[in-house]
């Protein structure tokens, strides 16, 4: 019989709050299986680069989704985007003549039982599991086959972007991906709660019941599971999360500080372009410009709210290249002060005039912050033992190695290792 991995992410669920009276379900699940103590997200820790980190099994300088939001040339100097919208991947692809500069799960699986992905959170997060066309892609703002074609009808994921479309969407994938069309690899990405968490104070009663929400989704998935390894299938079940999140303090106009040193020439000018990701940013720097680059660096430095500024070999450190217009990223201070909720962690927001998820109070994440850096991680199945811990670091980039040996298909080039089951 053919061996199958079926993935769970709960987006956002930081390490901390998977604990009996919140997540009850994930933690009997914990004590069945090997639970990974000291997991890391990537750099930034946003949804949309885990999403390709764990696609790809590589970090942003090998696989090339750099942030949230990017800055892309289109034929008139460098302007920040945001990857969340549905058209993202065909402006990345008009721009640079690809999209990910490297395979993904789904192309790798094709002939060897394929990949099928339902995911509830941005187009661009959504479709970066699979950007060109591999395998499935299930979301609601349209869902793809192979070769991208579209999904329609009844057969496309027609839900609500909040848990109430998670749980519809948990229940699609038990019977019709799970129990009837069996794919190699089948990922299940809920937007809660990090979906809540942006709008909501963390550690609040909205927030609770979302995690809730995400915690009973993920025991109907590990009911099924169970149900088809009684049977005698062979299936390793991965549940995660891919970030955390910190309490927004404060933010600060990063953007405005440049242009007010005289380090950018306008809000509009494609000089020094500023993009934002949350807790972090990234600052591009074209070509007849990159003589301001350590002017631009001492300044920073001196900026209140501003914890630590990374160019050259320290960015490269951070698994982003060094030759491209990215030439420097910044994350904010953070202290462990508790919010209202008595939740630890605040930390400070770059404004980010293309998205509007930063809410003084509530949730936000991209930085390099212990709690946000620290999602979970549980795996059963296979050699993993029931019951034990793993305290060595692990990472976003370590899940597609270890997916592709259970399936026993190569994983070659990727930055990645197999996690030991023991």
């Amino acid at each position: 019989m053919m061996k199958r991995v079926v993935v769970v992410v709960c987006d956002g669920l930081r390490a901390d709050m998977v604990r009996p009276d919140w997540t009850p379900n994930l933690c009997k699940l914990a004590e069945g299986s090997r639970t990974f103590t000291n997991h890391r997200s990537v750099f930034p820790s946003t949804t949309r680069t885990t999403v390709a980190s764990i696609a790809t099994g590589c970090h942003p300088a090998r696989h090339g989704l750099e942030g949230n939001c990017v800055a892309l040339d289109e034929g008139q100097g460098l302007v920040a985007v945001s990857v969340g919208p549905t058209g993202f991947r065909e402006r990345l692809k008009n721009a640079t003549g690809q999209t990910l500069r490297v395979p993904t799960l789904s192309q790798r699986l094709v002939g060897h039982g394929g990949a099928v992905v339902f995911s509830n959170v941005s187009p661009g997060a959504a479709y970066f599991h699979d950007p060109d066309g591999y395998g499935f892609v299930y979301h609601r703002s349209g869902s793809f086959g192979p070769g991208l074609t579209k999904i329609c009808n009844d057969q496309h994921l027609d839900i609500s972007h909040d848990a109430a479309g998670d749980a519809e969407m948990t229940e699609r994938f038990c019977s019709e991906i799970l129990r009837r069309r069996k794919p190699a690899y089948a990922l299940l990405w809920q937007c809660e709660p990090d979906h809540t968490q942006h709008a909501k104070p963390l550690g609040s009663p909205e927030h609770l019941q979302v995690i809730r929400s995400a915690d009973a989704n993920v025991a109907r998935v590990v009911e099924n599971v169970e149900r088809l390894t009684d049977a005698g299938e062979d299936i390793l079940l991965i549940v995660a999360s891919d970030h955390g999140h910190e309490t927004v303090d404060r933010t600060l106009p990063l953007m405005d500080l440049l242009i007010d040193a005289g380090l950018k020439d306008g809000s509009a000018s494609v000089d020094v372009v500023v993009a934002s990701n949350g807790l972090s940013a990234h600052i591009y720097v074209a070509d007849e410009a990159r003589k301001r680059i350590p002017n631009i660096v001492s300044f920073l430095k001196t900026i209140d709210g501003i914890a630590r500024v990374f160019s050259g070999d320290d960015l490269e450190k951070l698994g982003h290249r060094t030759d491209t217009p990215l030439a420097i990223s910044v994350v904010t201070e953070r202290v462990d002060t508790k919010n209202d909720f008595g939740i630890p962690g605040k930390s400070i927001a770059i404004d980010d005039p293309l998205h509007s998820d930063t809410r003084l109070g509530c949730g936000q994440h991209g930085g390099l912050g212990p709690y946000e850096q620290h999602p979970f991680l549980i795996i059963r199945g296979a050699d993993f033992a029931p019951g034990s811990k793993n305290t060595e670091e692990s990472s976003a980039v370590d899940l597609a190695p270890t997916i592709l040996r259970h399936l026993a298909v190569a994983g070659d080039g990727m930055d990645g290792r197999v996690l030991s089951g023991i």
